[in-house]
């Protein structure tokens, strides 16, 4: 299923479907930098710490890359 829209609410990313349903929760990082980079149609991005990690659509972690 394609990712629809991302929202990024506190130290949580919620990933929904075209039809508005959310697919998954996906935590950040705490630190202030943290949090939601960008997404794609099958994927989306987030930074924790000094790193970001590649999710899919169900929040299963695909990769992970350093941010610097």
């Amino acid at each position: 299923m394609a990712i629809g829209s991302v929202v990024q609410k506190g130290n949580f990313v919620y990933v929904y479907n075209e039809k508005g349903q959310q697919l998954s929760c996906i935590a950040t990082g705490n630190k202030s930098t943290d949090g939601l980079r960008g997404y794609t149609i099958s994927t989306v991005s987030i930074k924790k710490g000094n790193f970001i990690y590649i999710y899919d659509e169900r929040g299963r972690q695909k990769s992970c890359v350093s941010a610097r």
